[in-house]
C-alpha cells in the first residue's frame, strides 16, 4: 500500500483542508511525522509525495481563486520532509517526485542516494517530466517543452542517473586504516556522458546504497508516457475508473513492458483508490458524504487547467473542443485520453472533462466506504454489496456512470470490481505479471 501525500495545505483531495477536524499545522515537521508513524503502524509500504513546481494559476490566467480556495497552493520541497519522516520510522518507504525537465541528473542522483543511505535503504524517486507553462515560467522558460521531447530528455536523464548510481562497485569501500586505503580506485567509475540533451562527467560522489539504488516510480498511462514507465519504472501508478478501462490499460502497460524487454515480475502496478472507514457502515457513509460535500467547482477547474496546461475558463461549458484544441493539450494526456474513452466523444466539452475526469473530487478514482475487516466494505453508490469471501472489498452492484452536476459528485462504481478481482487473486496466491498494490489517497 502506498500513502499518496502532498507537502502542502491539503491532501491529494484539495477540499480536505476545509474539513472542520483537519489539522492546521501542515507547515511543521510534527505534522508529517505524525502521518509517518500512522502509515508505518498501518503497515503501509510507502509514503509518497506528489509534487508540482508551480501552484495552479492557469485557470483564468491568475492565481487568486486557487489561493483564495486553497487548491493545492502550498508546495514545499518533499525531500527535507521525507528526511524528517524517516527519522521517526524504520520500515516505511520514502518516495518523492522530482522533475527531469528542470533538475540536473547528478543532483537528483545524489539527493536520492543520500536519502537512501540516511533512511537505511527506503528511498524512492517518482520520475516526472513536468507538464505546464507555470512550472516553465518559474524556471526561466517561456513555455513547457513539447510532450514527446520531454520524454526523450527523460529517457536520457534516466540513463545518466542510473549510470551514476552504478558508479561505485558494491565492494569499492575498503576502509583499511593501516594501509590508508579508503576505497579501491578501480571500483569507482567515471560516467563521461555526453548526449543530445545532457552532459555529466562524474565520478559520482555517493557510494552504492543499501538497496543498490533507490526505487523508481512512474505514472505514465498514455502513449509516450506509458512507454517511458514500462521501460524504467519499478512501480507504476495508475488510475482505473472502471473494470473495462483498467483491463485495457493494464494490458497496454504489460505489452509495452514486454516490448521494452522487461520481465513480468520486474515491476508492480499500483491503482489508486480513496478509502473512508468508520466503526459502523452508516457512520462511514455519513463521513464519506460530508467529505464529498466539501468539494467546490473551482477545485476541479483549477486542477484540470493545471494538469492539462489549458485554461478551461476560456471555453463555455457546453462547447466541444476542436481537433486543434485537443492536440494542443500538452499536460497530462492520460486525463485527456481517459475523458475521450469514458465519454465516447472525441470532441468533449468542458462539462465532459468535469464529469468524466472527476478531477479534484473523492470520486476521481474508486472510493471504498465501509468498516474495518471482517465486516465487508461497500461501494459508495447507495446499493448494498454481497458479502466478501476474503479480506478485500466485495464486488459491488454496479450501475452506469451518470453525468454529474457542479454541486454534487457521484462515482462510477465499476472500478471496485477491478480492484476486488486483483485483491482476490493476490489472496489466492495467483501468479500474474505485475501484481498490484493499492494507493490510498
Amino acid at each position: 500500500m502506498v500513502g499518496f501525500l502532498q507537502a502542502q495545505n491539503c491532501s491529494n483531495y484539495p477540499a480536505s483542508w476545509r474539513h472542520p477536524e483537519s489539522a492546521t499545522d501542515f507547515l511543521t515537521a510534527d505534522y508529517y511525522q505524525r502521518i509517518a508513524r500512522i502509515l508505518e503502524a498501518g503497515k503501509f509500504h510507502l509514503a509518497f509525495f506528489d509534487d508540482r513546481l508551480a501552484l495552479p494559476d492557469i485557470y483564468g490566467g491568475d492565481h487568486a481563486e486557487a489561493v483564495r480556495n486553497g487548491v493545492r497552493v502550498v508546495k514545499m520541497d518533499p525531500i527535507p520532509i521525507l528526511t524528517m519522516m524517516g527519522a521517526v520510522t524504520t520500515r516505511l518507504g520514502l518516495g518523492a517526485t522530482c522533475s527531469t525537465t528542470y533538475y540536473q541528473p547528478f543532483h537528483v542522483a545524489r539527493m536520492f542516494s543520500t536519502l537512501d543511505h540516511m533512511s537505511g535503504g527506503r528511498a524512492a524517486w517518482n520520475v516526472v517530466t513536468s507538464l505546464n507553462d507555470s512550472e516553465a515560467a518559474n524556471y526561466g522558460a517561456d513555455r513547457v517543452i513539447d510532450h514527446n521531447e520531454r520524454y526523450d530528455r527523460a529517457d536520457e536523464f534516466m540513463e545518466v542517473v542510473l549510470g551514476h548510481w552504478e558508479a561505485w562497485d558494491p565492494d569499492a569501500i575498503v576502509l583499511d586504516k593501516e594501509r590508508s586505503v579508503f576505497a579501491d580506485p578501480a571500483g569507482v567509475h567515471r560516467l563521461d556522458h555526453e548526449g543530445r540533451f545532457l552532459r555529466s562527467r562524474g565520478p559520482f560522489t555517493v557510494p552504492r546504497t543499501p538497496q543498490g539504488r533507490p526505487i523508481v516510480i512512474q505514472a505514465g498511462q498514455s502513449g509516450r508516457g506509458r512507454q517511458f514507465a514500462a521501460r524504467w519504472a519499478d512501480v507504476i501508478f495508475a488510475i482505473y475508473p472502471n473494470l473495462e478501462f483498467g483491463q485495457k490499460a493494464y494490458a497496454a502497460t504489460r505489452d509495452a513492458a514486454t516490448a521494452a524487454g522487461r520481465e513480468p515480475g520486474s515491476y508492480r502496478v499500483a491503482p489508486a483508490a480513496y478509502v473512508t472507514v468508520a466503526e459502523a457502515q452508516a457512520e462511514a457513509e455519513e463521513k464519506a458524504a460530508f467529505i464529498a460535500s466539501l468539494a467546490r467547482p473551482i477545485d476541479t477547474l483549477a486542477l484540470l487547467s493545471e494538469a492539462l496546461n489549458y485554461d478551461f475558463a476560456t471555453k463555455p461549458a457546453g462547447e466541444p473542443f476542436t481537433d486543434e484544441e485537443m492536440a494542443s493539450i500538452s499536460g497530462l494526456q492520460a486525463i485527456r485520453d481517459r475523458v475521450v474513452t469514458l465519454s465516447g466523444n472525441p470532441h468533449p466539452t468542458v462539462e465532459d472533462f468535469v464529469t468524466y475526469s472527476r478531477r479534484g473530487t473523492v470520486n476521481e478514482m474508486p472510493h471504498f466506504v465501509g468498516t474495518p475487516p471482517p465486516s465487508p466494505m461497500r461501494w459508495r453508490n447507495g446499493s448494498r454489496a454481497r458479502p466478501a469471501t476474503d479480506s478485500c472489498s466485495p464486488r459491488p452492484t454496479c450501475r452506469a456512470p451518470t453525468r454529474i452536476s457542479r454541486a454534487s459528485w457521484y462515482p462510477s462504481c465499476s472500478a471496485a470490481a477491478s480492484i476486488t478481482k486483483l485483491c482476490r487473486a493476490d489472496a489466492q496466491g495467483e501468479s500474474r505479471p505485475g501484481k498490484h498494490a493499492m494507493i490510498a489517497r
